[in-house]
């Protein structure tokens, strides 16, 4: 069952410009030049009931609007969407019952209130039985760990308390479908766990469709196993995760930590080898070759400078995509 229905989905804004001068201040004043920016260009996309699926591109490539379009927030310059079987224009108010969202430079919270008041009112609003609300929210509080910041007013937590009570709003009816936009900015690593580990288990418990938008993309290799990339306002890749390392990347990563700094030029020139120096001491190696490639290349290394450590590593995902923005790479 598809949760998410997405067809040559576009959104298209008017930006203004200024004409320089008095005169073109005063013209201004009558006439405005502007163009049309496709922010989101003809998209298609769907998602499956129980689909954790990582939305993810540069700022500016349209993952926010897609998200607001998708929770009915905006409206769609053309295309069509069905999210949970509904027009989230039309029937607007059926359709919020149906999803969570968590804004992470957005709050649903009342900020002088205490945060447990909030959650009664967000249960009033959304209709939720106490018993329904009891044995839901008592899960949620108890594994998101904020029983102890209930009492408090949501002006006075911290920004990973907030976060945690903000996540924990948007569940109070118990979704099947959670929208997250940048849900974990600015939190420390300890918080982020926290908040990855409970969106594993409601994903498992009540096989809720999450759709996460982050640039930390640890937390889409942590629980994402689909990735969409966008690149100004196209999808320019739709796929697992673990498959995008095999479109993007040929060869490995060599990281080699030296007993003193190394230059440049004592480190060997070899084709289709890159040097990218990641501190005073320590070299990463991009190459592309089969295994004997690599070892020509780790024993080449060792007989020109002391080393004092020497590791293959896996690309991350953020190299990968930072490789792919930066040169253009094409993912068909």
């Amino acid at each position: 069952m598809n949760v998410i229905e997405v067809q040559n989905l576009r959104k298209e804004f008017n930006s203004y410009t200024s004409r320089p001068g008095l005169a073109g201040a005063f013209r201004d004043l009558f006439s405005r030049n502007y163009k049309v920016h496709a922010a989101v260009d003809n998209i298609s996309l769907t998602v499956k009931q129980g689909e954790m699926v990582g939305y993810i591109g540069e700022n500016g490539a349209g993952k926010s609007t897609t998200i607001k379009m998708l929770t009915g927030i905006l409206t769609p310059t053309s295309g069509s969407i069905t999210v949970n079987g509904m027009n989230p224009h039309k029937q607007r108010e059926e359709f919020v019952r149906t999803i969570g969202v968590v804004f992470g430079q957005r709050s649903q919270l009342w900020w002088d209130i205490a945060v447990q008041e909030s959650f009664r009112l967000l249960k009033k609003v959304y209709r939720v039985s106490d018993e329904d609300y009891n044995h839901h929210m008592g899960h949620v509080i108890e594994t998101l760990e904020i029983g102890p910041l209930l009492d408090k007013p949501v002006r006075k937590l911290s920004l990973g308390q907030r976060m945690r009570c903000e996540l924990a709003a948007a569940l109070v009816h118990n979704p099947p479908l959670l929208f997250l936009d940048e849900p974990t900015i600015g939190l420390d690593v300890l918080v982020k766990l926290k908040i990855r580990k409970f969106l594993q288990e409601i994903n498992e418990q009540y096989k809720t469709t999450i759709l996460l938008t982050t640039h930390d993309l640890t937390d889409i290799e942590a629980l994402c196993e689909r990735v969409v990339l966008l690149d100004e306002g196209k999808i320019i890749y739709d796929g697992k995760l673990n498959q995008l390392q095999e479109h993007a990347v040929d060869g490995k990563q060599i990281e080699f930590e030296f007993l003193s700094e190394v230059p440049r030029s004592s480190l060997p020139r070899v084709e289709n080898l890159q040097w990218e120096q990641k501190d005073a001491t320590t070299w990463l190696g991009y190459i592309n070759g089969d295994e004997q490639m690599v070892s020509r290349l780790i024993s080449d290394v060792v007989q020109r400078n002391p080393i004092k450590n020497v590791r293959i590593n896996e690309i991350s995902t953020e190299e990968i995509v930072r490789k792919i923005y930066e040169e253009g790479m094409a993912l068909t």
